[in-house]
């Protein structure tokens, strides 16, 4: 590698010899690739076009053949064929078969010729280096076959892999029709803060940092969930924020630490319209990202369509384990019931609610395939949710299931100021306890709801897994563009984690 990059850096000192500057200031290219392959669909081989044109991009490839040679030239579009010819090009042919390698960023401007075999191509008149790579491309024919280097250097990634590249258009497609779509049903995007005194609005541990200036404790965001909310106090009846989340947490191929999210706030709205909202959205932009609501998963064929199942967190785990957690009296009972089917049970698991959760976790979470909306949620687990209006001890929450993987929380948010305080004191007790993930008091956010917040339904959907689930990617490292690593070892070496560190 050392003696290729000496060789590359020789020939940049050629280019200046020859008068062309390694680095170029800028190029303007009058078409992409892609535009010229259509325009000139019907020029028929070994025959050539006089319309001048100026393609820009990087050298994949490259043949030299005596007095002739090919490139393979690629833009954002796509590639085109470059050929180079000696006659029309003079001196200027020895320089860039000799002084070009690939991965170079050149520009050239001549006209167009389809070959004998129908290769459109840039008949070349003329070229200028645009930028100098002194490094070599991966082996055009494997690929970047190294899993960890994909993720650490994902430009070397997106250069060779136009899977990847097709990833991260989908991303950007998803995320800009997620706020199309809720813009056009009159939510209003309002950004909160990401620096804050006091994190809240799920049960997370976060990144703590420090204010120099005002000698002052802060962390980084778990969730948008409280500031959003005060926007309603306010008077917004429709909000929304689409944007990043940290939570000081193990990393998977489900987890990373930064992730992105979109919380919607509803005045006047419950936890069924903001299922139907959820299923409404989520089809919506599948039929526009993807073409259909009909899509493929790791093998396995999702229906995206509406009308997805809705059953309660008691119902599907009486399915799948025969017990009913509704006929247990004692924390006791449950666990004993748990173990004797073979299922776990966490000291933290204090209660009757929590332990149906935990037999919910492991005994249905991964069987949850089509999307499914799993409801009514135990109080102990929702502290931020309405206490269900027909069944004591329940609240009104949902999530949102695919492919066995959470994709989507909501509530109908508690707007009673009284109640509250008394369950955000009892996470603060756990915490004290040693739950690190339980959440804390916020005053300011008490304050405002005894100021008066009007009924509203509240949603949050991860981003990333819903881009996982669009793009068929299996970590959430495929989908976020730089993800974070574990630093490499001295030799080189190091750490993707397959599962999870949690």
């Amino acid at each position: 590698m050392s003696e290729l990059r000496d060789t590359r850096l020789e020939k940049a000192q050629a280019l200046i010899e020859c008068g062309q500057v390694p680095y170029a200031l800028r190029f303007e290219p009058s078409h992409r690739t892609a535009e010229l392959q259509q325009a000139h669909a019907d020029l028929p081989n070994g025959e050539e076009r006089d319309v001048s044109v100026a393609v820009a991009g990087r050298v994949m490839t490259r043949r030299v053949m005596g007095k002739l040679a090919f490139f393979t030239l690629a833009d954002e579009s796509g590639p085109i064929q470059l050929f180079l010819e000696k006659a029309a090009l003079g001196d200027a042919f020895k320089q860039i078969t000799s002084l070009v390698d690939a991965g170079d960023w050149i520009g050239v401007k001549g006209t167009l010729r389809r070959t004998d075999r129908g290769e459109l191509s840039v008949k070349a008149a003329e070229w200028q280096m645009l930028s100098k790579s002194l490094q070599p491309l991966p082996d055009k024919w494997h690929g970047l076959a190294d899993v960890e280097k994909r993720y650490r250097q994902r430009y070397l990634d997106l250069i060779v892999s136009p899977d990847t590249r097709d990833t991260f258009r989908r991303r950007a497609q998803l995320v800009s029709g997620i706020r199309r779509w809720l813009d056009e049903r009159d939510f209003l995007e309002i950004e909160t803060p990401v620096l804050q005194s006091e994190p809240g609005g799920a049960d997370a541990r976060p990144f703590e940092t420090h204010h120099n200036a005002l000698d002052l404790p802060l962390t980084l965001r778990i969730a948008t969930e409280l500031h959003l909310k005060r926007l309603v106090v306010g008077g917004f009846e429709r909000v929304y924020e689409l944007g990043r989340i940290f939570r000081n947490e193990g990393v998977s191929t489900r987890h990373n630490p930064e992730f992105t999210s979109v919380e919607i706030y509803q005045a006047f709205a419950d936890y069924n319209d903001m299922m139907d909202l959820t299923e409404e959205l989520i089809s919506s932009v599948t039929q526009q990202v993807c073409g259909s609501t009909l899509i493929n998963y790791q093998g396995t064929e999702i229906n995206l369509a509406p009308g997805w199942r809705r059953a309660t967190m008691h119902e599907l785990v009486k399915e799948a384990t025969g017990l009913d957690f509704t006929g247990f009296s004692s924390r006791e009972d449950a666990a004993a019931a748990m173990e004797a089917k073979g299922l776990q049970t966490q000291a933290l698991a204090d209660s009757v609610g929590r332990l149906l959760n935990e037999a919910f976790e492991q005994a249905v979470e991964e069987t949850l395939i089509q999307p499914t909306f799993v409801t009514d949620y135990p109080v102990e687990i929702s502290p931020l949710a309405r206490p269900h209006r027909s069944k004591p001890g329940l609240v009104e929450r949902f999530e949102l299931f695919i492919v066995g993987r959470e994709h989507g929380n909501a509530f109908s948010e508690l707007t009673d100021p009284v109640d509250q305080r008394q369950r955000l004191e009892a996470q603060q007790e756990r915490r004290a306890a040693g739950d690190l993930e339980a959440q804390r008091v916020d005053e300011d956010f008490l304050n405002a709801l005894e100021v008066g917040m009007p009924p509203t339904g509240g949603l949050g959907i991860g981003i990333d897994r819903l881009v996982m689930l669009l793009t068929d990617s299996p970590s959430i490292r495929d989908v976020i563009a730089f993800p974070l690593l574990r630093p490499e070892s001295r030799d080189g070496s190091a750490a993707v984690d397959n599962g999870s560190t949690e």
